[in-house]
């Protein structure tokens, strides 16, 4: 009984989704915008559990700023991730051409000279203002890369999410093997992509993060030691009229491959990048996520080993 009715379930979830992509076939998107943005404060308001803890997450995070302003913030994050979906949805339906109509790109040429050094590149964001559509926008005007993530729990709609991303060339590398890909990838000279701002149990540093000890995927710090790819910080701005602007910062200095610590430290600078720009546009990060979890007693540390330990396999950089 139970796996017919998990069945019915996921069907109804991929029905309704699909549902709702079909409504926004008509829509600018600027109106795809809105109507997400009304979907995100409609969830602020029913679904007390992750109000409230965005709530604690920003209290902890800004104890400077009063209690109205950490609100508002929590209310302007639900509409932003309302319409985050929203507009994932829509892309599917875009061409090429309206898609790079949507978009503007800056340093981009840091982007090109990290392919110039022939190491491959790592791109990395957070759960941050449009990261999937910066994730599909980029192939238009750089190589294909490949994304980083982990599968949903309905094959269906993983399935249909796997098609938006690979829409202008990408390739979705998933847990299973994902090492070996990436570092084929990066030996090949192709850039990947991955995200650091989820809590993890294992292959993990404690790196801070807004004053607070955060879980951070070791994976990346440690590819970037052990084969000299630029680590370059990428982040996707919303802008008027349902328009994208698509950032790529200065590559991160990596710390000597000998020096003490040297992933933690890698991971805490690539942190702190992050931090700057959650700072800048509070309300674009996902503060209902529990990123600060107890400390364990005896912490994993990371370090030059961590690739082979299967940092990525083990669902150390899922997105």
């Amino acid at each position: 009984m139970a796996r017919p009715l998990r069945q019915a379930r996921l069907a109804l979830e991929s029905g309704l989704v699909r549902g709702v992509a079909a409504a926004l076939t008509p829509m600018s998107m600027a109106a795809v915008r809105r109507c997400g943005a009304a979907l995100g404060r409609f969830v602020h308001a029913t679904d007390a559990f992750h109000r409230d803890i965005a709530r604690e997450n920003l209290a902890h995070a800004f104890p400077t700023r009063s209690d109205a302003e950490r609100r508002a913030i929590a209310r302007e994050m639900f509409a932003h991730f309302g319409s985050v979906l929203l507009e994932l949805l829509k892309a599917g339906q875009l061409s090429q051409a309206e898609l790079m109509r949507l978009s503007e790109f800056e340093g981009r040429d840091r982007v090109l000279a990290a392919y110039e050094r022939g190491r491959g590149v790592l791109l990395f964001t957070g759960h941050f203002g449009y990261w999937e559509m910066q994730g599909i926008a980029q192939s238009l005007v750089m190589p294909p890369m490949s994304v980083l993530a982990r599968p949903l729990d309905n094959p269906g709609l993983n399935a249909w999410l796997e098609r938006i991303r690979s829409s202008t060339g990408n390739t979705v590398l998933y847990r299973q093997g994902a090492i070996r890909k990436v570092m084929r990838e990066l030996a090949a000279n192709h850039c990947v992509a991955m995200l650091i701002d989820q809590h993890l149990h294992t292959d993990v540093v404690y790196v801070d993060y807004f004053g607070r000890p955060a879980a951070t995927t070791s994976a990346l710090a440690a590819l970037a030691l052990r084969t000299g790819a630029p680590v370059i910080p990428a982040f996707a701005l919303p802008l008027p009229g349902g328009r994208y602007r698509f950032v790529y910062e200065h590559p991160v200095e990596p710390p000597a491959s000998d020096a003490p610590d040297a992933i933690t430290l890698f991971t805490q600078r690539c942190t702190d990048v992050l931090e700057m720009y959650v700072r800048r546009h509070p309300e674009l990060w996902l503060w209902m996520h529990r990123r600060w979890r107890e400390r364990p007693a005896h912490e994993h540390r990371g370090d030059s080993d961590a690739v082979d330990a299967g940092a990525v396999d083990s669902g150390a950089v899922d997105a």
